[in-house]
């Protein structure tokens, strides 16, 4: 899920690499939460934006858009607001994604940790 080599600082915190766990694409509405922690912090919500297709939402905007798809494989960047930044140096990402599948009865909720180096 996580991929550490798209990991890097930017001016308003940090942004990483994320592909779908899921073996289908579903819309970005269908995505119900993206939780990111870093070095044991679990961040809000409200501060990850999600972009695919060089399209950029934040949170109640992904939570609508029923158009714009995430693709199975396909790597979408997950930018984190952080007010004190990031130092530079290795992290411990955390990221839990859980979607609303359609025929499944129960969330499907997925979870990943990496090491990333910035």
């Amino acid at each position: 899920m996580i991929v550490p080599e798209k990991a890097k600082k930017t001016e308003n915190g940090f942004q990483f690499g994320a592909r779908l766990p899921y073996y289908r694409g579903i819309s970005l509405s269908m995505v119900e939460e993206i939780e990111v922690t870093l070095d044991g912090e679990t961040l809000p919500q409200s501060a990850v934006n999600i972009t695919v297709h060089g399209n950029t939402y934040d949170l109640v905007q992904r939570e609508k858009e029923t158009d714009d798809r995430w693709e199975m494989g396909e790597e979408a960047i997950l930018s984190v607001k952080k007010e004190d930044g990031l130092s530079v140096g290795e992290h411990k990402l955390g990221l839990k994604i859980n979607l609303r599948i359609g025929y499944m009865p129960f969330p499907s909720i997925r979870v990943a940790e990496k090491k990333i180096i910035i």
